[in-house]
């Protein structure tokens, strides 16, 4: 890969970085907010339940999306960045366009998805 592709996804993860944290921050907010509303009856008790599982959910999303995408910053760093962390070879550009933090090519990801798909199902 060539370093003015490096630079082209180093920029393009640090931006998602910041999407990342704002949307924490803001659903952070919305939860506590949340939390400080008063509900008056077993409706309004209901909404912000499940107002406040989703933000959770939403949450812990962007949560993850924030550990890989420092996790791929990481590889930018140590010079590993767009190889397969399952068979080494490169990541399509097309792929790391879509997803700049993917670890694993398509082929490989497809591989991942069905162990864990397996592991699920016993």
């Amino acid at each position: 890969m060539k370093q003015s592709d490096i630079e082209f996804f180093k920029n393009l993860l640090l931006e998602r970085k910041e999407q990342v944290l704002k949307n924490i921050d803001g659903a952070t907010k919305e939860i506590e907010s949340l939390d400080a509303s008063d509900a008056r009856d077993e409706v309004d008790f209901a909404t912000l339940s499940v107002n406040n599982l989703i933000d959770h959910a939403l949450s812990v999303q962007q949560s993850q999306e924030l550990f890989e995408i420092e996790y791929a910053l990481g590889k930018i760093e140590k010079g590993t960045y767009g190889i397969c962390e399952m068979c080494e070879e490169a990541i399509s550009m097309q792929r790391l366009k879509i997803k700049p933090h993917a670890k694993y090519c398509i082929i490989c990801r497809e591989i991942s998805e069905k162990e864990k798909n397996k592991k699920r199902s016993f």
